[in-house]
């Protein structure tokens, strides 16, 4: 006879292979590309916006200013990125692709989020509400709001530039 788990330990199951797949995901691409996933998200950014603030950016991708900022920092030492002065006014700032951070999108694998998006948009409303609602209430559970995502993007950054 076998016993069915209680319902919580298959909710950590479920839990655990989402942190899994996001972790594979990421090491897959730093090893495709060399980049990982937030510096991917910010390239593309820029490839869609065109010549572009780090303000903008910010808003596409959902990562605050000084993440961005460290992120375009990097992908200009690797020459990925360029910054440059509007002619217009002098104290802004564009970031424009480099022939290289173009050419990078052609190592660069399907990122998960992109495979989510697609499949949550064939959700209906009501089915994208109720996993909105319970990834809140399970977020609040762990006591999760307490992490912002940008520093948890910001320690991602971090760790695969040392590894």
């Amino acid at each position: 006879m076998t016993d069915k788990l209680p319902c919580w330990q298959d909710v950590l199951i479920e839990l655990r292979k989402i942190n899994r797949a996001t972790d594979l995901q990421s090491k897959r691409v730093v090893k495709a590309c060399g980049l990982t996933i937030p510096q991917v998200m910010v390239l593309q950014a820029i490839k869609d916006l065109g010549d572009v603030t780090v303000k903008k950016i910010s808003d596409n991708v959902s990562l605050s200013q000084a993440t961005v900022s460290t992120i375009m920092n990097r992908l200009e030492e690797r020459q990925l990125v360029q910054r440059l002065r509007s002619h217009t006014d002098r104290r802004i700032v564009n970031a424009r692709l480099t022939p290289a951070g173009e050419g990078i999108f052609l190592t660069v694998p399907t990122l998960l989020h992109e495979s989510f998006i697609n499949r949550f948009e064939h959700l209906t409303a009501a089915e994208q509400q109720h996993i909105l609602d319970a990834l809140k209430q399970i977020s609040g559970m762990m006591d999760a709001e307490a992490y912002d995502a940008d520093s948890l993007l910001a320690l991602s950054e971090a760790k695969h530039e040392y590894n």
